[in-house]
């Protein structure tokens, strides 16, 4: 066993391809034991490992005296940082990847002992969920830190936080999050046995969680929520949801959702349940003009122009009078053209991105009415959908509402009404058959429960709201 340990630098530098931040030094210890310290010195405290860990050998607090088990003198000359035990090649490279030194002895263990470095951005207000009344703080890439931020919140024994590591190369940490005794026991146990049954050689970013956990593939709409908000988190887990925190990213997934939650923020039980209700409403009204103002209007000037009264059809007529494309090819061209400006605003640096995304709207609308290629009720359609696009509480929400109005558009330009009904029913049916994590995604509506429209279409106040989950 003993050449076993004397070859464990060879076999280490050999695994890592002899990486130049891999270092291994030897040190003779009261000129009778030799001790191999190893580590990388890019995720490592070097300050650390020189203060705590080379000075500790070389003028040890304790003696090592002849005869001594050399990891036991270790265990405990280090006792005041974290250190363990660890058996085998495959563990220590394992502990050396994570940031930790290992002591390698004669004998037949090695000793790791935490030096990582700390390097974390600092707790800051997420930049997609801004609020006016509420916390400001958000998560960061450091899955700790995120959990420590939820325990600020949820002082509380049944929180259970369930750690496991995904990615055969990336052995990127997980943690599965739940109120026991809130969360239904079946609910946790399909969350954990889909996290377990992922397969893949790197996660990355929580999204690559989502899709191996979703539901269904073929689905615009998110079945997860991802945020960036402690507070909305704690506030699911006490729902008896169940929270996903991946480390590297500070997006947390939280799940399962439905349809209707996808109208709720954080701030609204931060607000009065009237003003909240309110908001939700124009929320609801926002997604509707999204996704329906588009056709509505290539239905009318393509095949239902009896609909309008006689001075807005001339109105309108007179508009379009020297505009070349038909409806469908206008309202198409300019959400495209809208949609890459989004993109633009978005991909460009922050300090321009806004500007340019907003002058080139203004400039490119004014300049295509006025060549007369599109006509000026056109763009204040594409015009007042962007706006609505952009109430969606929820990021991929939006992007799902934005995907849906294409679909819309395009049947309305084939059938008219006819099409957007089809449309409507088709898309009924598909929010209808949608799980999240096995729950029904249109509930409460489909199936039926009456109990949980109270925070559903509106937000009642906070006393009824407790005394009725008393009484459930």
């Amino acid at each position: 066993m003993e050449q076993q340990n004397q070859n464990i630098s060879p076999l280490i530098r050999n695994r890592l391809h002899d990486s130049p931040d891999l270092v291994v030094k030897s040190y003779i210890v009261q000129d009778h034991v030799e001790l191999t310290c190893i580590y990388l010195c890019t995720i490592t405290d070097q300050k650390l490992v020189d203060e705590l860990i080379i000075s500790g050998i070389i003028t040890p607090h304790t003696p090592l005296v002849d005869g001594m088990n050399p990891l036991h003198w270790l265990m405990s000359a280090f006792k005041q940082a974290e250190v363990k035990e660890v058996i085998g090649v495959d563990s220590c490279i394992k502990e050396i990847l994570e940031g930790q030194c290992l002591i390698v002895p004669p004998g037949q263990s090695a000793v790791s002992i935490n030096v990582r470095k700390q390097e974390q951005r600092n707790i800051a207000e997420p930049e997609t969920e801004s609020v006016v009344r509420g916390p400001r703080e958000g998560f960061v890439e450091d899955c700790q830190r995120n959990i420590s931020l939820i325990r600020k919140r949820l002082k509380s024994e049944k929180l259970v936080i369930e750690e496991m590591i995904i990615g055969t190369e990336s052995n990127t940490s997980v943690s599965l999050l739940f109120m026991k005794g809130i969360a239904d026991p079946d609910l946790i146990n399909e969350f954990r046995n889909r996290l377990k049954a992922i397969d893949t050689d790197s996660i990355l970013e929580s999204a690559y969680i989502e899709e191996f956990i979703q539901d269904k593939t073929l689905t615009p709409f998110p079945q997860f929520m991802s945020s960036e908000r402690p507070d909305a988190i704690v506030a699911k887990l006490l729902e008896g949801q169940a929270a996903v925190i991946t480390d590297g990213t500070p997006n947390v997934l939280a799940g399962p959702i439905t349809f209707f939650q996808s109208f709720s923020t954080s701030e609204d039980y931060y607000q009065r349940s009237d003003i909240a209700t309110l908001l939700r409403w124009l929320r609801m009204l926002a997604f509707l003009i999204s996704v329906f103002t588009p056709s509505l209007y290539i239905s009318i000037a393509s095949y239902h122009q009896e609909m309008l009264p006689s001075s807005m059809l001339a109105n309108l007529a007179s508009q379009r009078e020297g505009v070349p494309f038909p409806g469908v090819v206008e309202a198409f061209g300019m959400m495209v053209i809208f949609e890459v400006l989004r993109e633009a605003g978005l991909r460009m640096p922050r300090i321009s991105g806004q500007a340019i995304s907003i002058v080139g709207a203004l400039v490119l609308g004014q300049a295509a009415v006025e060549a007369g290629i599109v006509s000026a009720a056109m763009v204040i359609v594409v015009s007042l959908t962007a706006i609505a696009n952009f109430v969606a509480p929820n990021y991929g929400f939006g992007i799902a509402q934005r995907l849906i109005q294409f679909v819309f558009m395009l049947l309305a330009g084939i059938l008219g009404f006819f099409g957007v009904m089809c449309g409507v029913f088709v898309l009924l049916i598909h929010l209808v058959s949608l799980r999240s994590m096995g729950v029904p995604f249109f509930a409460p509506l489909a199936p039926l429960r009456l109990a949980n429209w109270r925070d559903t279409f509106i937000r009642i106040n906070r006393p009824l709201m407790n005394r009725q989950r008393n009484k459930g």
